[in-house]
């Protein structure tokens, strides 16, 4: 199925959840004002779920380095950016601001040209490029807010609450089951291993930044 065919398929479930007729064309919604509200809940709901990061949208260990002004900017796609060391460095503290990558330490979005900053990306992707539980949630949810919106329905709110738990349920045990997670994945666990006899307060993690000097 084509991206076209994903998107119509999820607009028209929640347009036939109010009772409304479903579209021909994802293209051609002129006068089809719920049709246009329903696209536009999809995608935000869609923008807004991924944004928790994901199993299926987070890439591990990306190197980031900045461009002739010195400048680390993230592209429009990305929904959040992490350095990958557990604990804060002595010497940066890198954050999100502005679309680009600040050190809060050193109070600049400038880095020297040569910085390689290690980072993991939660990135937005199109409907189509989601598994199948993630847009089940998605469509959902999704078709939980249009009602809402648009016909405002207790009966329904409830009904699709329900669907909406399931979903979202299912959705958790795909996460859980494709991610491998273990004990070593918790914060706390992993200070406690740090302490060990002879480790360093970065033992475990890396610099994330490899040439990030004064």
């Amino acid at each position: 199925m084509d991206a076209k065919k994903e998107l119509k398929k999820a607009i028209n479930i929640m347009l036939t959840s109010i009772g409304e007729q479903p579209i021909q064309n994802v293209d051609d919604k002129a006068g089809l004002s719920d049709a246009s509200i329903a696209e536009t809940i999809l995608l935000n709901t869609s923008r807004a779920v991924q944004s928790r990061g994901w199993i299926f949208n987070t890439d591990l260990d990306w190197t980031l380095t900045p461009n002739q002004m010195g400048e680390i900017t993230i592209d429009d796609t990305i929904l959040r950016v992490d350095t990958t060391t557990r604990l804060r460095d002595a010497d940066t503290d890198i954050v999100e601001r502005g679309r680009k990558l600040y050190d809060r330490k050193k109070n600049t979005s400038t880095f020297p040209l040569t910085s390689k900053v290690k980072v993991d990306l939660v990135k937005y992707l199109n409907f189509h490029d989601l598994p199948e539980p993630a847009k089940r949630y998605i469509t959902i949810r999704s078709a939980r807010i249009f009602q809402d919106r648009v016909v405002g329905a207790q009966e329904l709110h409830s009904f699709f609450q329900e669907d909406e738990l399931q979903a979202w349920t299912t959705l958790l045990e795909y996460e859980g089951d494709t991610a491998d997670y273990n004990v070593f994945d918790n914060y706390d666990v992993y200070r406690v291993i740090d302490r060990l006899p002879g480790s360093s307060s970065n033992r475990l993690g890396y610099n994330v930044i490899e040439s990030h000097t004064t």
